[in-house]
Formats: C-alpha cells, structure tokens, sequence
C-alpha cells in the first residue's frame, strides 16, 4: 500500500495554502485528504461551547477523516496519500482526558500513530508573532488560542517515529520546500 502523510499544526500554519502548492508540485503522484473540521462546519454545522457538543463535533471529524482517506485510498491506491490534518487532530480540541477520546472513538494512540507513514507539523505563525487571520471563514481560533492547540497538538503528533517540525520562524517558502523534500524522501523510500 503507498504511503500516508499527514500535514497538521496549529491553526494559521499555512498548511492549506502549502497543500494547493504541494499538489501542483505533485500533480499525479499524489492525492489529498481535504481538512475534515472544515468540511463540516462550512457545510452547515455550527460550533457550540458546550462539552457534549464539542466532543459529538469531534467524534464527527474522526469518522469522516477515516472515511475520505478510505474514499481516497480506494479511488487512487497507487499514489502517496496527502492528508490536511490527521486523526489524532482532534485530541487536541477535546475537551476531556485523552483516555476518554480514544475509548469513544474505540482506538488507541498506537493504531493511530501507525496509520501515517511520517507527519509534517507546520507550527502556527501566532509562536512567532505572526497574525493568523486567514480567508478561512470557519477558523475563530485566537493567536493565544493558536499556540495553545499548536502545544497540545504537537505534544500529541511528535510522538510519530517520523515527525518532522518546521518551526513558525521559517519563511513560508522554506516551510513549502521542506515539505516538498520530506515528501520526495517518504515517497523514495517506497521505491
């Protein structure tokens, strides 16, 4: 089966914008998993603050994020897989102990982990002073909002073997080329 990486971070990373470039750098090699989170709440589903709200959100996000990978693994089995987040994502965002997200989600940190073949973390421009407003319409995160979730979400994904961090002080075109070469590598070694 060819490989599955996944690009994550803390929100206004860039990770969007360097996948468009990294699938036209790709073009027919690779296929992207679109962001799940987003698919969701720009499809109609309003956020809310309360727990059980949030937790039934996140369960929704784990369950379509395997299905599109599934769907794109299923339509497209000869190329590595790209995916906009990953789905261990939403431990970040859960709003209880991680041993409660897995067991509702009837899986472990392990089996997850073992679904990607490497992990590239784009760290959210707010570490380095940055704005992270962006033209997404379903992102409300605050810069201080940002580096947290960028905390907690690097805490959970630099736990892969094969976790490769490109820090907020990079310039966004040393972010994309990083991605480009992390995925060359990745796809070389499945040659």
């Amino acid at each position: 089966m060819k490989k599955r990486i996944v690009l994550t971070g803390g929100p206004g990373g860039g990770k969007t914008t360097a996948i468009d470039l990294l699938r036209r750098e790709f073009s027919n090699q690779i296929v992207v998993v679109p962001e799940s989170a987003t698919m969701l709440f720009s499809g109609g589903i309003e956020r809310g603050d309360a727990t059980h709200l949030i937790k039934a959100h996140q369960q929704a996000i784990f369950s379509l994020q395997k299905h599109l990978e599934h769907i794109q693994r299923t339509m497209h089995p000869d190329r590595l897989m790209l995916c906009d987040r990953g789905s261990l994502d939403g431990l970040a965002y859960w709003p209880g102990e991680q041993d409660e997200f897995f067991k509702c989600l009837n899986t472990s940190l392990e089996i997850e982990l073992n679904q990607y073949d490497a992990v590239i973390f784009f760290e959210t421009a707010a570490k380095s002073g940055q704005s992270i407003h962006s033209n997404n319409p379903v992102r409300n995160e605050s810069d201080q909002q940002a580096i947290l979730l960028d905390d907690k979400l690097q805490a959970v994904w630099s736990q892969h073997p094969n976790f490769n961090l490109v820090k907020s002080s990079e310039s966004f075109i040393q972010k994309v080329m990083f991605g480009i070469d992390t995925i060359r590598k990745v796809m070389d070694s499945y040659n």
